[in-house]
């Protein structure tokens, strides 16, 4: 039976004597795959990573690399000896190093090991730095500052790379590009990573997987799609924030009924008996537009993103909805306005709860 690359068995996370993140089990199974760590501020994502780099040791449970033992109760490997590179989200360049030289640090460490799959001036380029490179950490931005720790532990090719939300201080315009960015050298190195964010969109491009934390465990390990569409509970529901719950019945065997909205059909994700109550996940793509319909929703904001608009539309019972209109629609609408929602409603997989 083939192991997994990594495997996280029944850990207990503690940094300061206190526990973060209890009982943790997840695995990623093949080398080269990326895994993305969700949660809010203050959950214990950055506990994971010190610890499975080994500046945190473990009490319970076990961390195997490779098939390698590296934290148990009994064994501690030291960080450095564990060919782990960890990207903190602070700046973490050594200020009297120049941008240049603290990258090359990396291609030193990784010197006579193994032969390097990306050159220096490829990361470089693609991580779009080459003109910062003669610049100390002190003349630089803390997005740039950012991409050049992101670049010297990429340059160590490590068996595993962990970074602490490596593009939060990278400036919106031109964060989807170096994530089109990152993904490339990933793929191209065949690192196995793992990375924390709060931005769902970051971690469901750049992941394999995605893990949940809220409360202190993981509440869901799934592909990204699965994470999205078929989210396993209210609180994970709450955290994407990527829809709303409305109380609805259940009518038949692919049907169920809102009293604002009518009658709502498709295909149940789980079985629930006829006549159950139940909440409903409406998220912004299930309800589309139509001007000639009988259902009429009051608008009450309107969101330009660019290529789509936003609406958040009010019912009768005072439910807040929210549905995405292609920006190039002809009739937009205005706060205030009457939307109409093309009826019977069709949603193609329904979660409830």
């Amino acid at each position: 039976m083939k192991n997994n690359y990594l495997e996280i068995k029944n850990v207990d996370f503690i940094i300061g004597g206190k526990t973060k993140v209890k009982d943790v089990s997840f695995s990623i199974e093949n080398e080269g795959e990326t895994l993305c760590i969700l949660g809010p501020s203050g959950i214990g994502k950055t506990t994971i990573l010190r610890t499975i780099a080994g500046l945190e040791k473990v009490n319970k449970g076990s961390i195997k690399l490779n098939g390698k033992l590296l934290s148990s109760k009994e064994k501690n490997v030291e960080p450095e000896d564990r060919n782990i590179s960890l990207a903190f989200q602070d700046n973490s360049l050594f200020p009297h190093y120049t941008v240049k030289k603290n990258i090359s640090l990396g291609a030193e460490k990784n010197k006579g090991k193994k032969k390097q799959k990306l050159s220096f001036k490829e990361i470089i380029d693609l991580l779009d730095i080459s003109k910062i490179l003669n610049k100390y950490p002190h003349e630089i931005s803390s997005g740039e500052a950012q991409r050049a720790s992101l670049a010297r532990s990429l340059l160590t090719e490590p068996d595993l790379l962990l970074l602490d939300e490596p593009l939060s201080n990278v400036d919106q315009s031109f964060k989807e590009e170096i994530q089109v960015r990152l993904k490339k050298i990933l793929s191209k190195l065949k690192i196995t990573t793992i990375i924390v964010t709060h931005d769902s969109y970051e971690a469901f491009y750049l992941g394999n997987k995605c893990a949940i934390i809220l409360d202190g465990q993981i509440k869901q390990y799934d592909d990204p799609y699965n994470v999205y569409h078929f989210p396993n509970s209210v609180e994970v529901v709450n955290f994407l924030n990527r829809g709303i719950l409305i109380p609805a019945k259940v009518t038949g065997e692919n049907s169920l009924e809102n009293k604002d909205l009518g009658t709502i059909k498709g295909n149940f994700i789980k079985h629930y008996p006829k006549g159950s109550k139940v909440q409903l996940l409406l998220q912004p793509e299930d309800l589309e537009h139509d001007d000639k319909s009988n259902l009429k929703l009051e608008v009450v904001d309107k969101k330009f993103r660019g290529t789509n608009f936003i609406y958040t539309l009010r019912t009768e019972s005072d439910l807040q909805i929210p549905v995405f209109v292609h920006s190039h629609h002809v009739h937009q609408h205005e706060v205030d306005e009457k939307f109409g929602i093309k009826r019977p409603i069709n949603i193609d997989h329904i979660v409830c709860f």
